[in-house]
């Protein structure tokens, strides 16, 4: 248990676990240096077994998912002395699935150290989920009484300002048509 530890940190395996298609996927390179073969080598391997490797276990990038990925993690471009064809992506189970492929006992060890990275990650992610959930669950709940908050300082406001001023009563003498003679009454609405 200690050796596949101590043959490669947990770390290092993780940072080479990617996200593509929905997936979490360690490229055929990344695998290969693992293993201590070559890309090529790990590839042949995978591919006179292709039954063993259905899509969901095993499946090649496309261009795009390919140049994404270089500006992620730089792999080089084939104009540059790089990579000449698209990587391959082993999911969790195709990476479990390549002890059966590769059978020195250093692939055993690997594929011990790499199963458990995975299993590490998803409990980190789990834990993530559940983080977030927690964190939108308060959002919730402080927005609710952020409302009441709001209301309640509006009330605050609302007896603290001043009582409006009475209107003035204006200053001077007014005729009220009411007291006015019946002629001046039709003059003045004429």
């Amino acid at each position: 248990m200690k050796k596949s530890s101590a043959l490669i940190p947990v770390e290092r395996i993780q940072r080479a676990i990617f996200l593509v298609r929905g997936e979490k996927v360690m490229l055929d390179a990344d695998l290969a240096a693992l293993y201590g073969v070559t890309t090529g080598n790990l590839n042949k391997a995978a591919k006179r077994n292709l039954d063993r490797f259905p899509p969901d276990f095993m499946f090649q990038l496309t261009s795009d998912e390919a140049e994404n990925l270089r500006f992620q993690i730089g792999i080089s471009s084939s104009d540059f002395g790089g990579r000449r064809y698209l990587p391959y992506a082993f999911t969790e189970q195709g990476v479990a699935m390549l002890s059966s492929v590769l059978r020195s006992k250093r692939a055993v060890l690997v594929n011990i150290a790499v199963v458990r990275a995975f299993v590490q990650l998803r409990q980190v992610l789990s834990s993530h989920t559940e983080l977030a959930r927690k964190l939108a669950d308060l959002e919730q709940r402080i927005e609710g009484h952020d409302t009441a908050i709001r209301s309640l300082f509006d009330a605050i406001r609302q007896l603290m300002a001043p009582p409006p001023e009475p209107p003035r009563p204006e200053i001077g003498f007014h005729i009220k048509e009411d007291a006015l003679p019946y002629r001046t009454k039709r003059k003045a609405r004429s």
